[in-house]
């Protein structure tokens, strides 16, 4: 149970960061300011849901692991308080403060920095979730490790 709480939890985490990424530049390039306004107010909104699944998931793979250790686990650890830093102290900000400019209309310098600092720290969250995925599959046995062929002549 606590694995599949994990899973789903996880991939929720995983497929809400992306959204909100995907969710971000796509109104960049061909939105007007009235649906930019939109995006950052659901993307607070949608925090709502992220922040509880990602301590879920948390909570749940300390659990999984117990007293397990090893390199994949190390890694995965490591990733992860990587992710949360990165999450709580630049993407929440971001997402509250380019909401926040968005509705006031201001949409300057200060707006455009913020939100290449977003996308950027969102890009990273997306890709070492993505590596922690893998490697829980990997953990879990329902991925293999690729082996490598030696091809001798």
């Amino acid at each position: 149970m606590k694995t599949r709480i994990h899973g789903v939890m996880g991939f929720l985490g995983v497929a809400i960061i992306t959204t909100f990424f995907f969710s971000s530049i796509i109104v960049e390039l061909i939105g007007n300011e009235e649906a930019i306004v939109m995006v950052k107010q659901m993307i607070v909104y949608g925090l709502f849901i992220l922040v509880p699944a990602m301590i879920i998931t948390g909570i749940s793979g300390r659990a999984i692991i117990g007293a397990r250790q090893g390199r994949l686990i190390k890694t995965k650890m490591r990733r992860m308080i990587f992710v949360a830093v990165n999450g709580l102290f630049i993407l929440l900000p971001c997402a509250i403060v380019l909401n926040s400019l968005a509705a006031s209309g201001a949409f300057d310098t200060t707006f455009y920095v913020l939100q290449s600092i977003e996308l950027l720290a969102g890009a990273i969250n997306i890709v070492l979730m993505g590596l922690n995925m893998r490697d829980g599959l990997l953990l879990s046995g329902r991925l293999r490790k690729k082996q490598r062929r030696v091809i001798s002549t």
